[in-house]
Parts: structure tokens; sequence; C-alpha cells
């Protein structure tokens, strides 16, 4: 992988200020996804706790949430509409498609896009006040860019007219997705164990595998619709992992 791959994922997935070569290629866009994701979650998270000690959970929950959508240009939510628009309503593969290119949001993609919102921001507020809660927003940012991260493998189908998703067709290797993940999870084991106890650890493992397999029902119900996967559809993938991933490990905390 070219070091060049963290510009280039942080200049198309994120609005923080990158060299402007950065943008000239999508190369390492998805391959370096969860590092941006590490970055995104502790800049969000930090912005949680002070709202949380400020004000209050729900405040620094609904901070957490506006600063991501604003660091992400709103991209993933974007995309988390659109999809909802193709795949709600019963209609032909094209006619779907024609609908998630459109500009405007019908009524799936605003059900969509408030449930999703509210399900994060009430997951986060319960989280927030706990102990070590603080690492949840961390690893749903992480495992919902490994989620966007698996549609670069190798034989992943990309759906007709999908400009982004031809871009990033195989660029992602299987070696190195597992390499991510395994790190991911060591970073984050040691984080909990170095803050909480191995019951931490155990919770955020089992909330993010949680988020990254409703995540790859997403996947699997867009391709088999759609023929493929797209730009939309990363985003969207993106979204349901961190409010699963969040909603998980609000259930699961003590």
């Amino acid at each position: 992988m070219r070091w060049a791959g963290p510009l280039e994922s942080a200049a198309l997935l994120t609005a923080l200020p990158v060299p402007a070569r950065a943008a000239t290629s999508t190369r390492g866009v998805l391959p370096w996804a969860p590092l941006v994701g590490l970055v995104l979650g502790a800049l969000a998270t930090g912005v949680a706790v002070l709202g949380t000690r400020w004000v209050s959970p729900l405040t620094g929950a609904v901070l957490a949430v506006a600063t991501l959508a604003v660091l992400t240009r709103g991209l993933h939510l974007d995309g988390l509409a659109d999809t909802a628009d193709g795949l709600g309503p019963l209609r032909a593969r094209e006619r779907s498609l024609r609908v998630m290119h459109q500009g405007d949001v019908g009524p799936f993609g605003v059900a969509a896009l408030v449930l999703t919102v509210l399900l994060q921001v009430s997951s986060l507020a319960a989280l927030l006040p706990a102990a070590a809660g603080w690492l949840a927003p961390v690893t749903a940012a992480v495992a919902a860019r490994l989620a966007m991260a698996r549609t670069g493998l190798p034989g992943v189908a990309v759906a007709a007219g999908s400009s982004l998703g031809r871009a990033v067709a195989g660029t992602v290797s299987r070696a190195w997705l597992t390499a991510t993940a395994l790190a991911a999870a060591a970073l984050g084991a040691a984080a909990a164990l170095l803050v909480a106890d191995a019951a931490t650890a155990a919770r955020l493992l089992g909330a993010a595998t949680a988020g990254l397999l409703a995540a790859e029902l997403l996947h699997r119900r867009a391709a088999a619709r759609l023929g493929g996967t797209t730009g939309d559809v990363m985003g969207a993938m993106g979204e349901v992992a961190t409010a699963t991933t969040l909603l998980v490990a609000a259930a699961l905390w003590p």
C-alpha cells in the first residue's frame, strides 16, 4: 500500500484539510478507511465527553453525531437515505438505481435517516455517563469504516453506473483487510484493558462484530437488489454499522 493512502482516504471520506494532490487518486480510500475512522471517532468522542461534562449526556451524544456529520460532509448520511429509497419500495433494479442517483430524498430515505440518527444519539446518551463508555463511539467509527473497506475486496460486484464503486473496486486485499481488522481489535482491547477491564474489551468486540454483521446483511441485500455495490451503499453500511455497534454496546454495558 502506498503511504499516500491515508491522505487519499481523508480527502474523500472527510472534510479534514489535506494537500490537494491527495485527491487525485482513490486507490487508498478504502484500505485506509479504518484509520480515518479512528481519527474521526476520537474527535467526535472528545466533543461528546466535553458536552457531557458541560451540559448532559444527551447533549454530548447530539454533538458527537453532529461532529461526525460535519467532518464527513454528510456523505454517509446521504448514502443511507439514498440507499433506503432505492431498496425500500418494490421496484425494478434499473428504477431503484435511478432513484438513488436523484438528488431528492423520498419517504423511505427520510424515515431511515431520522430513525438511524435517533438510534445513534440515544445509544450514545446511555453510554457516555458509564465508566469507559467513551470507548464505544471510537469503536463504532472504526467498525463502520471496516465495513466500508469490505466493499473494496476483489470480486465484489459493482452496480451499473457507480463511478465510485468502479474506482475503488479491488483496491483492498483480503490479507490487508484481515490484518487491519486484527490490528483494530488488538488496539481496542489494549485500550479497554488500560482504562477498564477484560469484560469491557469483550463488550466492545461483541458490539463491533454485531455492527459488521449488520452492515454485511445490508451489503448482501443491496448486491442482490442493485446488482452490486455503490458509493451510497458504502455510506449506508457505515451508518448502519455505527448505529448497531452503539446499540449493542449500550445493551451490553453494565
